[in-house]
């Protein structure tokens, strides 16, 4: 199973707590903003990536659950 994360930087104000959650999927720019993480990660990253984007309170990551290619 993959996972594709949603990220809306419009709602993004720059709490962070995503990359304290998750801190190999979200990385954050020099003024403490989250950069848009890669679209699609893998089993070994989902549970920092659904971390993450429960930690943000501006609801401003998804995670989209994406079942294996047969």
């Amino acid at each position: 199973m993959t996972v594709r994360i949603e990220f809306d930087a419009a709602h993004c104000v720059g709490h962070a707590l995503c990359a304290a959650a998750g801190p190999d999927v979200y990385h954050l720019d020099d003024a403490g903003y989250c950069i848009p993480p890669e679209r699609e990660v893998g089993p070994e990253f989902i549970d920092q990536a659904r971390r993450g984007a429960d930690a943000c309170p501006e609801r401003a990551i998804t995670i989209v659950e994406r079942s294996a290619p047969d």
